[in-house]
């Protein structure tokens, strides 16, 4: 026979003390049902498509589905994953432009598209590549840092600035205790040659690369400095000529600050005639003299440089007048950039003997050139006959009083310089007043031309243009 069950007054009290009129004081419609899992919500369980993306997200990596999924759900993906993924996945897989622009700002704060094609994967693999470059330290860093990521980036990769490139370490060596002079120390007799990262492993699989910037130096080296750190090997040069000549779709090549001397000048330019594509060569704050000014000579007429810039070298007269042949004869050249050489006088007059039959330079900067009055009499001619010449620089010279009356009276009979700078020239408050008077005239003359060019192509567009 079965025991009576006891009952609990205090969970069922006796029905006198219940307030039947007051339903929630009720201890049996009080009670609450407690969850055996404490995680369990009752929160809408996400759609199965939801979880299958966020699946995909977390394990990319080792799964990387991306293109088999519906447009809506790429975007889902591709909008949260992480940008710290190994680029073996990503490189070549994604080319959503809004990816690459997450990881260019995460990882850089100052991001310019505009530098690199308005394209945030060429941004991305360009800077990448630099940073390797910049940081590679020849024997130390392993070549396989540079090998492994030209699969990954050489369809993306189509301009390179690199300003510093590292020397390998030198081991600690005992030193003798006789102190060396400073001018040797500074001249670097005592040091062995440095060699750099070897450009040959790369340059030639960049198969889109058009623009190469490079300075060979270290950048913020301190206390450490030494005039070696700054030094272009010869085999520094080898390997880069011979990774020039077979980068075919190279147009703009700039290695500045890099003490190329005129043997070195000479090795790269033999690699660099008659290349198909350059079109832009800057040289400039090197250490180029007259044979270097030769070969460049050379390479003006064997080329289709557009752009040449020997700024800051040790070009004297013999240079420039080997330079002044080949304008002579050249129909491509449109900029030509002498400045803070000393080619004098002499220099000079042959540069003006070669415009006066050439037609297609544009842009002449030969300022800081110790040229003068015979210099600006000859330049008189060439600013009357001349008609492609747009912008001219001759400051920072000894032109003189003189020189400039010459130069007035030739701009008195040009139409087509926009731009003369004669700072510091010693023309004279009155010939430099007037000569940017006729400046001003040909400036309103080039603007009533072009708006002329452009109402004829397009028709007039504005009641103003209609009256011109």
């Amino acid at each position: 026979m079965q025991e009576p069950v006891a009952r609990d007054l205090s969970i069922f009290p006796p029905p006198s003390h219940i307030n039947m009129m007051n339903p929630a004081a009720n201890p049996r419609r009080m009670r609450r049902i407690i969850a055996e899992d404490p995680e369990w919500s009752l929160a809408i369980v996400p759609l199965l498509t939801e979880l299958c993306i966020q699946h995909i997200i977390n394990n990319f990596e080792n799964n990387p589905i991306l293109h088999s999924l519906l447009p809506e759900h790429q975007r889902k993906v591709l909008d949260k994953i992480s940008t710290s993924l190994p680029l073996t996945v990503t490189a070549n897989l994604i080319s959503d432009e809004n990816y690459w622009k997450r990881c260019c700002m995460e990882r850089w704060t100052v991001c310019d598209v505009s530098h690199h094609g308005n394209s945030w994967k060429q941004m991305f693999f360009e800077r990448h590549l630099e940073n390797i470059l910049k940081f590679y330290i020849p024997d130390t860093t392993s070549p396989n840092q540079v090998l492994d990521i030209i699969p990954l980036c050489k369809e993306y990769v189509r301009k390179l600035e690199i300003d510093q490139f590292l020397p390998p370490v030198k081991l600690d060596q005992k030193k003798d205790e006789e102190e060396v002079s400073d001018t040797e120390s500074d001249a670097g007799i005592d040091e062995p040659s440095m060699d750099h990262f070897d450009m040959s492993m790369l340059i030639p699989s960049l198969c889109h690369l058009e623009e190469l910037h490079l300075s060979y130096g270290v950048k913020d080296c301190g206390m450490n400095f030494e005039w070696n750190l700054f030094e272009f090997t010869y085999r520094d040069c080898f390997s880069l000529a011979k990774a020039l000549k077979k980068c075919l779709t190279l147009k703009v090549f700039k290695l500045t600050r890099s003490k190329v001397d005129d043997d070195k000048a000479r090795i790269l330019i033999k690699h660099l005639l008659d290349h198909p594509s350059l079109t832009e060569l800057d040289l400039s704050h090197n250490l180029i003299a007259d044979r270097g000014a030769r070969a460049v000579g050379k390479l003006i007429n064997c080329s289709k440089l557009v752009t040449l810039n020997l700024c800051d070298n040790r070009i004297r007269a013999s240079g420039a007048q080997a330079i002044a042949h080949a304008l002579s004869k050249n129909s491509t050249l449109t900029s030509l950039n002498l400045r803070l050489n000393c080619i004098e006088d002499e220099g000079g007059q042959a540069l003006c003997h070669a415009l006066l039959v050439n037609c297609t330079v544009t842009t002449l900067h030969l300022g800081g050139n110790e040229l003068s009055e015979p210099t600006a009499t000859l330049f008189s001619q060439v600013l009357a006959q001349n008609t492609t010449l747009t912008h001219v620089n001759l400051s920072c010279n000894h032109i003189g009083l003189d020189g400039g009356k010459q130069l007035l009276e030739g701009m008195s009979d040009n139409k087509t310089v926009v731009e003369f700078d004669l700072r510091l020239a010693e023309v004279g408050q009155e010939s430099e007043y007037l000569i940017n008077q006729a400046i001003k005239t040909n400036q309103e003359l080039a603007r009533l031309k072009n708006l002329h060019q452009s109402s004829s192509n397009h028709g007039p567009s504005t009641p103003e243009e209609k009256k011109s």
